[in-house]
């Protein structure tokens, strides 16, 4: 699929020089968050739909992708200090993000929760039906924002706030979920569908918000326009659709790329 992608000519020209004449695009990838990115059962390969753009970027502009797993919470940082040129890792675009990174979106996710079957909790409206509960959630999140933005909201409610238990990796979070240490999970709805599909006693719970997902940058970067060009590109040869129904979430598909647009709110 990816292989069959060839250079185009108009984008790579939007590069700028020094990255055309290097030939090399330096990428830090988050892994471990099915189907966005997560390594093949020889520990060793990556694979998932945020390898595939990338790779399938770096095709477009005739450059060969440098590739760098990292932590989540380690990448923005990274960025600003111009140790890589692009981060992936299912990153929302959000205002605050904004204000240090600039965006190039290719996707549209969100954020979700997951519980165990046996779990009482209805669809979450409102973060006020967590109260009381321990929600996990994934370190250095806009997920992990969003909920300790709003914990204020239990005790203002005369409720017992919940309490967020963070997680480097995946797989402990989904287990602190298994073993009962957890109440529910709050991540991405693409990353919560894969999940429970894979893993028998859970279910995904409902979507709470939409937002934009997007290529990382330094703020101020010259990329920016190379890499929009080359996912509209992408979309309108057919591979940027095949690349999403491969992995199954062919519903978060955007109609075009945007340099770091608003959150959606």
């Amino acid at each position: 699929m990816v292989s069959d992608v060839k250079k185009d000519p108009a984008a790579a020209e939007l590069l700028p020089a020094e990255v055309r004449a290097r030939g090399r695009l330096s990428v830090a990838t988050s892994v471990g968050t099915p189907p966005g990115a997560t390594y093949l059962a020889d520990g060793k390969t990556l694979a998932g739909h945020d390898i595939d753009f990338a790779n399938a970027v770096g095709k477009v502009l005739g450059l060969t992708i440098d590739r760098e797993v990292a932590s989540f919470e380690a990448i923005l940082p990274a960025l600003g200090s111009g140790k890589y040129d692009v981060g992936t890792g299912n990153f929302g675009v959000t205002d605050e993000r904004r204000q240090t990174i600039d965006f190039v979106t290719y996707i549209n996710d969100g954020q979700g929760f997951a519980v165990r079957k046996d779990s009482p909790l209805k669809k979450v409206r409102s973060l006020r039906q967590l109260c009381g509960l321990t929600v996990a959630t994934g370190a250095g999140t806009t997920f992990e924002a969003t909920l300790e933005e709003n914990r204020h909201r239990c005790e203002k409610a005369g409720e017992k706030p919940y309490d967020v238990k963070t997680y480097a990796e995946q797989g402990a979070l989904w287990i602190s979920l298994q073993q009962g240490r957890t109440d529910v999970v709050m991540s991405t709805i693409n990353g919560l569908r894969y999940a429970v599909k894979q893993q028998p006693g859970l279910r995904f719970l409902n979507e709470f918000k939409r937002l934009d997902v997007g290529f990382a940058f330094k703020k101020g970067t010259p990329l920016a326009p190379a890499v929009r060009a080359t996912v509209n590109r992408l979309k309108k040869d057919g591979t940027y659709g095949r690349i999403l129904k491969k992995w199954g979430t062919g519903p978060s598909a955007i109609e075009t790329s945007r340099i770091s647009p608003p959150e959606i709110r």
